[in-house]
């Protein structure tokens, strides 16, 4: 599940009067299995959403919510988790070495307008940070150039976290594909948003993962997706001419990544028209074509498995 889903369930589940308790890595040292930035709700109706690493440690401390935090408000702390076995204290059950620190927080209805306030930066892209500290949960401007920063003085500490600086996926074409891709970009916290000039197409109709638009003219789709660091653009729309309609518009601009479905021959005859319609041969070498990793994939899932382990392997690289 993606930042967005989360908050998501944590808004609905104030919203519906339970109180939650959120977990939030701060901080993690070696091969800790939660890592800084991770999360998890325990919320009052026993649903519990996100993962802080998982194993003993996370059994041990989605309990001690049930049996103890849930029962009143209290004021945020911090955990250490050490994970050996030959430790005086703060074993976290796990034998994996490393260390992670986790913050604890009370929510509940007093809550709502700031959880409802996260959703809306999440899902407009809104420059602010979140702010976690001992005196709670706030947001604010951003100002912040990496994606988290962590602060300790000799009696507070504050963790924040860049809220601007989830990836956003493009889909040009809503086919089996399209949609197959939006449920797995969906669950690794990509937004998507799908662009098609087809409106009756029934796998636009299913695709519950994605914002649809729908876009009269493809060559000037260069005017409704945005450019930036952030942005992931693919293209696998109807046909040879709409995917060279969409490819001119948008190779000219700077996204973060640009693949476009299709044969080895279908786009080597493209790139060559192209290049006799004035496009530099540089800028289609920026172009992931043919699309995903070289997997041998067969069926729409594989396709969209090798297309979005290609673009994690370029998130996760920092290029």
């Amino acid at each position: 599940m993606g930042d967005m889903g989360f908050w998501k369930t944590i808004l609905s589940e104030i919203e519906g009067g339970q109180a939650v308790v959120l977990l939030y890595v701060i901080e993690s040292k070696g091969s800790s299995p939660g890592r800084q930035g991770f999360k998890m709700a325990v919320s009052q109706s026993g649903l519990i959403t996100g993962s802080i690493g998982g194993g003993m440690m996370e059994h041990k401390l989605v309990e001690l919510c049930k049996s103890k935090l849930l029962k009143a408000p209290f004021t945020p702390f911090l955990k250490k988790q050490i994970h050996r076995d030959d430790i005086p204290a703060n074993k976290s059950g796990m034998i994996c070495s490393g260390e992670q620190t986790i913050a604890f927080f009370y929510l509940s209805t007093h809550d709502l307008a700031l959880i409802k306030q996260i959703d809306l930066v999440l899902r407009k892209h809104v420059k602010q940070q979140l702010s976690l500290s001992n005196r709670g949960i706030s947001l604010e401007k951003l100002a912040l150039a990496t994606k988290y920063q962590l602060l300790y003085s000799e009696d507070s500490w504050t963790f924040k976290e860049n809220l601007c600086r989830y990836p956003q996926l493009h889909i040009v074409g809503g086919g089996h594909v399209s949609l197959a891709l939006s449920r797995l970009a969906r669950e690794i916290g990509f937004t998507v948003t799908v662009y098609d000039n087809r409106s009756y197409l029934n796998t636009i109709a299913q695709n519950s993962f994605a914002e649809t638009v729908y876009i009269e003219e493809y060559k000037n789709i260069a005017d409704v997706i945005p450019q930036g660091d952030f942005s992931y653009v693919v293209i696998m729309s109807f046909g040879y001419k709409t995917d060279k309609v969409i490819l001119k518009s948008l190779v000219e601009g700077t996204y973060c990544y640009l693949g476009m479905m299709g044969s080895r021959a279908k786009i080597d005859r493209l790139y060559a028209e192209l290049e006799e319609e004035g496009v530099m041969p540089e800028k289609l070498k920026n172009v992931f074509a043919p699309i995903g990793l070289p997997i041998s994939s067969k069926t729409p899932s594989e396709i969209a498995i090798s297309i979005l382990a290609q673009m994690i392997m370029l998130k996760n690289s920092g290029s």
